[in-house]
């Protein structure tokens, strides 16, 4: 693992990390930011790519999904270019499809889509009841900042989001009830802009973060497992409500299933209020050598 180049304000560094720069109509280029294996954060290069279609959007459309694919490993050393092909801008839906790419190959594939606001009929799940409320529970500073090690430096002092396990973390050793699902409070260290468009795509970074877990939590693996090998294969998002993402969040996560390799994660995102504000679904690979 690389040593840690820990950002002094990760929340300025994330707003500088999403603030892509235009080279045309319809391409932008992106840093990266450092990852204790050295490669790119997917919520990163999905946050990104999200800003860089909204950056050639019909004004006042906003993302109600997207559905993406990692190619490559990215590379933190390197920018990224991301590429923008208008697909359609019709009466109130608009298509943009997004290549990430490094080195001209993509690493990231994605297309979104936008949305005017308008009437509708409504409903939503429920919010789960009785969940332990973030001010009653650990951060990942408390459970891992005494430790010196690339990964909990990462989990604990670099990521610009402030996340508290409901459920018993899975950082460094298994839970003890072996269970498919989890419950995790988020939000941003500091506040962001109140721009619309910077929310959702830190709602689009942070929707990143343990969704996997559930997977591991259900096998009785953690982080730290010997030869742990995983990555994200793709990722779904839809928007439903819109959130500020320095408030606090709750992500429910469940694994429906996991095979040859790969495990299934679902999420829904919740206010305090109990609104649904986002459901994610990423499937992952999931791989231990005792059974490879």
């Amino acid at each position: 693992m690389q040593e840690p180049k820990i950002p002094s304000d990760p929340v300025a560094d994330l707003i500088d990390v999403l603030d892509i720069k235009r080279k045309s109509a319809t391409e932008f280029v992106g840093r990266t930011q450092w990852m204790p294996h050295g490669r790119v954060f997917g919520g990163q290069v999905l946050a990104q790519a999200l800003v860089a279609a909204m950056r050639t959007m019909v004004e006042g459309r906003a993302p109600h999904s997207l559905h993406s694919y990692f190619l490559r490993p990215g590379d933190i050393q390197k920018e990224i270019a991301f590429s923008v092909e208008v697909l359609r801008d019709g009466r109130s839906f608009s298509a943009r499809r997004v290549h990430a790419l490094q080195d001209g190959q993509p690493i990231f594939s994605m297309i979104a889509s936008f949305q005017d606001d308008g009437p509708g009929v409504e409903h939503q799940s429920t919010m789960p009841e009785g969940v332990t409320p973030p001010e009653q529970l650990p951060s990942a500073a408390d459970l891992l900042g005494a430790i010196d090690h690339p990964a909990t430096n990462y989990w604990s002092k670099a990521r610009p989001f402030d996340l508290r396990h409901a459920s018993e973390p899975v950082y460094l050793q298994p839970a003890k009830e072996h269970l498919a699902e989890q419950l995790i409070w988020f939000k941003a260290l500091s506040k962001l802009p109140d721009d619309p468009q910077l929310q959702a795509a830190a709602l689009a970074y942070a929707s990143d973060y343990s969704i996997l877990e559930s997977i591991l939590r259900r096998h009785g693996l953690s982080w730290a497992h010997p030869g742990l090998a995983s990555a994200s294969l793709d990722h779904a998002m839809w928007f439903h409500r819109p959130a500020r993402v320095d408030e606090w969040l709750l992500y429910v996560q469940d694994s429906p299933s996991a095979q040859n390799g790969r495990g299934l994660s679902q999420g829904k995102i919740f206010d305090r209020e109990g609104r649904l504000i986002a459901s994610v679904a990423q499937e992952g690979m999931v791989r231990i050598p005792e059974v490879s």
